[in-house]
């Protein structure tokens, strides 16, 4: 196989309006079978997606545009951005660029690049060159340093060329194999058209026919179930969400165990002389729950009762905790052990033992929550044995040393919860 890359020479500044076919089909030698790569830079311009900033605080200005054309913010770290962006790419400030821009411009992705492949494709096509287009632009990638163009936009070209359920050279079936083709011959382009040499567009030629045909680059991002990489370490756990309702996809035990073991991870009282004091029930069939449930709601009418709460309010409450424990998913009775409490003589120094543990508990179990929402999972915490720890630990056959704290109901969340809101931490930080 052979294949040539060229590059468009001479092309003149790209204004909002200019009909880019007709630039390169007078200005190249573009025909038949090509592949044209184009920066997603001139499409920008030519599709009026450059914005006037101030050239004196540009930088901030360029991420005032990224937050702006973000979806959501994957990652944070000084003044680094990566985002996802509206049209679903995940990249360093949203796209946002202002190089081969006057001071006082900044670029941003066009809005459809599929759509502006498909309206460049046509156009060249009524000029007489039948050819597949990708629209490139440059992003790092999550396991790699350096940079990269990659295709933000195809038409005409099969994204990827699936080598799945094919035999290599030994005859071993081959099953992950998933060339992303538009990505590689972006990356190719790239190669002839520099960063700084002024070149927006090259004619990628002898790519073999098998590689065109109906695709998009939408095809190439990633799902949200598959992304390993969808949040940075901060974010995930800013991102962390009290969910109540399920789907019904069920929560494997490997996955309960992995976040049990990142609740055990917490900051353990007196460190590793009383061990680390948590037990996390999973009652996992119907009726272990049906009479832990059953314990805790014959302690919690009885303390209602003797309120004298409306027994139709203490119906409510009920029903509502039968239904949120009742159905979950996954349901964690949380317990912590005082078994190695230190003993004082002063109620005061016992009381502040008992809160150490209690305290640390609080600290396995948001471990645990954020453990299941870095997997997908969603989770609640309920305070619920709280109020009946004796019934509650008696049911579940631990001693008397055991002091729970609460239920964490999880499961699959039907739908991505919202983001949160970005919380002013002042109201929470005293700083003397």
């Amino acid at each position: 196989m052979r294949f040539e890359i060229l590059s468009v020479d001479d092309l003149p500044e790209i204004e909002p309006g200019t009909d880019l076919a007709t630039l390169i089909a007078d200005r190249s030698t573009v025909r038949d079978g090509d592949v044209v790569v184009v920066t997603s830079k001139i499409v920008s311009k030519a599709e009026g997606r450059i914005v006037e900033v101030d050239p004196t605080d540009r930088e901030t200005a360029r991420r005032d545009w990224a937050e702006t054309e973000a979806r959501r913010i994957v990652a944070r770290r000084d003044e680094l951005l990566i985002t996802e962006t509206s049209q679903g790419f995940v990249c360093a400030n949203s796209g946002v660029d202002g190089s081969n821009l006057p001071a006082d411009r900044l670029a941003l992705l066009p809005l459809d690049p599929d759509g502006s492949a498909q309206r460049l494709r046509d156009g060249l096509k009524a000029r007489g060159a039948d050819v597949a287009i990708v629209i490139s632009d440059t992003f790092g990638r999550a396991w790699r340093g350096g940079q990269t163009n990659v295709a933000i936009g195809v038409a005409g070209l099969k994204p990827f060329r699936d080598y799945r359920g094919e035999k290599d050279v030994f005859g071993a079936v081959m099953e992950a194999t998933l060339i992303a083709v538009a990505d590689e011959i972006a990356g190719a382009a790239e190669l002839v058209m520099g960063k700084t040499d002024g070149v927006p567009v090259a004619l990628v030629r002898g790519i073999p026919t098998n590689a065109f045909g109906d695709g998009s680059a939408r095809e190439l991002i990633r799902p949200p179930e598959e992304d390993l990489f969808r949040t940075g370490g901060l974010e995930g756990i800013e991102g962390r969400r009290s969910v109540r309702e399920f789907s019904d996809r069920a929560v494997t035990r490997g996955t309960i165990e992995r976040a049990v073991s990142a609740a055990a991870t917490a900051p353990a009282p007196h460190a590793s002389r009383a061990g680390r004091p948590w037990r996390f029930v999973w009652l996992r069939t119907d009726t272990p729950r049906g009479r832990f449930l059953a314990a805790m709601e014959e302690a919690w009418k009885r303390d209602l009762d003797h309120d004298r709460t409306p027994p139709d309010v203490v119906e409510q409450r009920l029903g509502r905790s039968r239904h949120l424990i009742g159905e979950a998913p996954v349901l964690l009775a949380c317990f912590v052990s005082l078994a190695g409490a230190d003993r004082y003589p002063d109620a005061e120094r016992l009381l502040a033992e008992r809160e150490m543990f209690l305290a640390a508990a609080g600290g396995a179990i948001q471990n645990l929550m954020l453990a299941l929402s870095a997997q997908g999972v969603g989770s609640c915490w309920l305070s619920t044995s709280l109020f009946c720890s004796d019934e509650a630990g008696k049911e579940l056959g631990l001693g008397p040393e055991w002091q729970a704290v609460g239920c964490v109901i999880a499961g699959y969340p039907p739908t991505a919860p919202p983001p949160r809101e970005p919380l002013d931490p002042k109201p929470f930080l005293d700083v003397r």
